[in-house]
């Protein structure tokens, strides 16, 4: 069975929203391309219209609208999608996604072009209430900052210990030089 994780941007606000869509509703995205337009019910969102603009496979190859076919392919290309670090005029072979939707799609990339009468962001906020994030992040302290926090002591006790160690060997210094003037 088809699983994808769709990412909806909202143009008006600049936001993008997460959405899972898996079962038969995820088979109806099957097999179409880059550019098609499809009703938000398709996707979970009753009353918007959205535009597919992109995705990525499995493996995070991105999709190309003008490779057309399901699948992946190795392609020779200069800089453009897929291809970061490519100089004027240089090709390089990339593998990359074709413009199709199929089962080993994993996300899918899509636009907003009419809004519905629900805004894209309630369902999460329903979902999750803020308290109970706020009352978890109070409990428990993040693993990492512990361990940072154990990094700063250790460092601050090594660096209290080289002090105490010059001043131990200046103050052995000063015993020695009073001793030869004595001498003398």
């Amino acid at each position: 069975m088809a699983e994808f994780k769709v990412v909806i941007a909202d143009p008006k606000t600049g936001k993008c929203y997460k959405h899972e869509v898996k079962g038969p509703e995820a088979t109806r995205l099957v097999g179409m391309k880059i550019g098609e337009k499809l009703a938000g019910e398709a996707v979970g969102f009753p009353g918007y219209e959205l535009e597919i603009t992109g995705g990525s496979d499995y493996c995070g190859f991105p999709m190309r609208k003008d490779l057309n076919e399901s699948g992946r392919r190795r392609i020779y290309t200069v800089r453009s999608q897929g291809v970061r670090n490519a100089f004027k005029g240089e090709r390089v072979r990339k593998s990359v996604a074709g413009n199709t939707i199929y089962a080993k799609t994993a996300q899918i990339n899509m636009k907003v072009l009419k809004y519905g009468a629900k805004p894209l962001g309630d369902d999460k906020a329903e979902e999750k209430p803020a308290e109970k994030k706020d009352e978890k992040a109070a409990e428990k302290p993040a693993p990492h900052a512990e361990k940072k926090e154990e990094k700063k002591e250790e460092k601050a006790e090594k660096k209290e210990e080289k002090k105490e160690v010059k001043a131990e060997k200046k103050a052995e210094k000063k015993e020695e030089k009073a001793e030869k003037e004595k001498k003398e």
